[in-house]
């Protein structure tokens, strides 16, 4: 709730200093920095043999399994329409949807996995770009889509792409599931 000064207006909030204290010699201390201090002593980098292991143990998900997996729920979801309308249009229009987020996403894979850059900096930057590149081609499939597909059943469309967009979300829970499986498995052993 906000405060009123003596005049009934409310008072604008003001940052707070850090908290402060006297250290034992009566000096004022900073809590904040000395907090990072002692986060600071008690960090200790991996050795090269633990960050190994720790790269073993945890493996980086293949941006390629996900965009097969967007390819296979995009299928998916094709043959519901088939089986759901019967009508080829809308098996069409459902494959257009999966392929506006398969394309765009193998074309990000495909740009991210090339050759490893080692400055941050030019990572960020690349994938920046590549991002850019498959909004761009993401867009430019879907305005090719409308004016050159005769009975486009947007519906179909969208169906397709919210399922094969969604994929991500579950390939990293599926990733995560499989950890705690793995690491249940090992502790029964």
């Amino acid at each position: 709730m906000p405060e009123r000064n003596p005049n009934g207006h409310v008072q604008a909030w003001e940052a707070q200093p850090a908290p402060q204290t006297h250290d034992p010699q009566g000096h004022w201390r900073d809590d904040w920095k000395q907090e990072d201090a002692d986060e600071a002593e008690h960090f200790k980098p991996l050795t090269r043999e633990q960050a190994l292991a720790l790269r073993a143990k945890h493996p980086p998900l293949s941006p390629w399994r996900v965009v097969m997996a967007q390819a296979v729920a995009g299928l998916v979801v094709a043959a519901l329409a088939w089986l759901v309308t019967g009508k080829g249009e809308t098996v069409v229009s459902a494959l257009i949807g999966a392929a506006v987020v398969v394309v765009p996403g193998a074309l990000l894979a495909r740009g991210m996995t090339g050759a490893p850059g080692a400055n941050p900096g030019t990572v960020v930057l690349r994938f920046m770009v590549w991002e850019l590149v498959k909004i761009v081609v993401a867009v430019a499939m879907l305005v090719a889509a409308a004016r050159l597909v005769p009975n486009l059943s947007w519906l179909a469309v969208l169906a397709a792409m919210v399922v094969c967009l969604k994929v991500n979300g579950a390939a990293l829970l599926w990733r995560g599931r499989v950890k705690q499986t793995q690491t249940v498995a090992a502790s029964d052993r």
